[in-house]
């Protein structure tokens, strides 16, 4: 073999070498990038878990037994009323400051937090009473480059 022969295979090598660690680059990308997506989804579906629970609450600890209300009657702040632990809460205000880690099976190392405000009908919270509150849920993992929100606004007219 001469020089030129050689030249050619190192540099056939060399291209082969290249688009080897490219490929593998690629495959370690999407392996991370579904990864990645598996664990956003399992932490939206906790977040969502958890806003169907609250939507089968009371509007207010005031309007459990469905009366008519003014909106001065309404609790105020939001906050759960003292000796409320969960799964037993009976209205919205309850989920205030919740915080929950969930350690099961496919779902380890996830922690759920809720802060509930009163808001107006677009969503923007305000500091008065008012027939509208806004669910906040955090969810947040260390595997997780950043965590997830999901907002939903309550309406005490939307449980008739």
């Amino acid at each position: 073999m001469n020089t030129g022969q050689s030249f050619m295979s190192i540099g056939a090598i060399i291209l082969l070498s290249l688009a080897s660690l490219s490929f593998n680059s690629a495959v370690l990308q999407n392996t991370t990038l579904e990864t990645e997506n598996k664990v956003y989804l399992t932490a939206f579906s906790l977040a969502d878990d958890l806003i169907e629970e609250i939507k089968q609450k009371a509007f207010d600890e005031k309007t459990i037994d469905f009366q008519a209300i003014n909106v001065s009657q309404l609790t105020y702040p939001p906050n759960k009323e003292s000796g409320e632990v969960w799964p037993y809460f009976d209205d919205i205000d309850d989920y205030n400051n919740y915080n929950k880690p969930v350690s099961l099976p496919h779902s380890e190392g996830y922690t759920v937090s809720c802060i509930v405000n009163y808001s107006n009908a677009n969503g923007d919270e305000i500091y008065v009473r008012s027939f509208y509150k806004k669910v906040t849920i955090k969810v947040t993992s260390d595997y997780m480059s950043s965590p997830l929100y999901l907002r939903f606004v309550f309406s005490l007219h939307s449980k008739n």
